[in-house]
């Protein structure tokens, strides 16, 4: 029998148009892909074995490819759609696979590190915790990594200009219920293995629920601003999942409002008429216990 893998229904349909997903998403800056590998304990170790856990169309998949170290990568992907973008990429040493992050069919103790782009809020599970824990040697490394516009960042951060704040509130006006990196409630699934009173330590070992990654967590962003034309800003902000839900009549409306909000005073544009579109990469790393 089939592994019963399992997709969050807003992402199954929030993430139909693959092909618009891989085209309009930015790519993960070289600085950030940098000191992560680094913080993960494999940049610059020859053939080393990653996992990419919920790899999508392979954002960063492709970055792990391109690198010198000639990485042996494993992508792990439930949506089919996403996963088939991806294999068209044809990329070097990447195998792709069918799974989730409760289900890998990878081998235990089989991945030097794991890396969650963009999607660890879909699964930020103890029992995904585990089945991570599962596939990573000890010692090995578990990071998690989002780019992250303005307009989509958690409330407590200051957007950049006036347009941004606008899209961000269009953003938590359409608020779906379920937790994005914004919420920041991901890290809550770490800070529950934080209880190591005398009696919570006796239980644990006997019901083996010790913890299975260390904490802290390390934290790290990197800031950066893109270029693009207006038409280019909405296709990057219709593919965010809760906007890509909506139906077609709403999504007309958030649309016009979009683009009213950059023919507003105050947005930034460069001699071809672009827009700076402002936003940071964030990226946190673990070990496994």
């Amino acid at each position: 029998m089939a592994a019963p893998f399992t997709l969050n229904p807003r992402a199954a349909s929030g993430f139909q148009n693959a092909a618009s997903y891989d085209a309009h998403r930015p790519t993960f800056p070289k600085e950030a892909v940098d000191k992560l590998l680094t913080h993960l304990g494999v940049d610059n170790v020859k053939n080393a074995r990653l996992i990419d856990l919920g790899c999508g169309t392979g954002k960063f998949t492709e970055a792990l490819a391109d690198r010198e170290e000639e990485f042996e990568v494993v992508g792990i992907e439930p949506h089919e759609g996403m996963r088939e973008e991806l294999v068209k990429k044809k990329l070097s040493r990447v195998k792709v696979q069918e799974g989730d992050a409760a289900h890998m069919p990878i081998e235990d103790g089989w991945g030097d590190a794991l890396i969650a782009a963009q999607a660890f809020h879909w699964f930020a599970t103890e029992e995904s915790l585990k089945e991570i824990h599962r596939v990573l040697r000890p010692g090995a490394a578990f990071g998690v990594i989002w780019n992250i516009e303005d307009y989509n960042a958690p409330q407590e951060y200051s957007a950049a200009t006036k347009w941004e704040q606008k899209l961000k509130n269009i953003i938590a006006s359409l608020d779906d219920g379920h937790p994005r990196f914004r919420h920041m409630t991901w890290k809550q699934v770490f800070e529950k293995q934080q209880d190591t009173t005398p009696l919570q330590t006796l239980i644990d070992t006997f019901s083996h629920h010790m913890p299975t990654f260390s904490l802290p967590l390390g934290e790290e962003d990197v800031k950066w601003t893109v270029w693009l034309d207006d038409d280019a800003v909405w296709s990057r902000y219709a593919t965010l999942s809760m906007i890509a839900n909506l139906d077609e009549s709403r999504k007309e409306e958030v649309r016009k409002e979009v683009l009213d909000a950059l023919k507003e005073d105050g947005v930034e544009r460069n001699a071809r008429g672009e827009v700076a579109v402002h936003g940071m990469t964030y990226f946190a790393w673990t070990s496994r216990v």
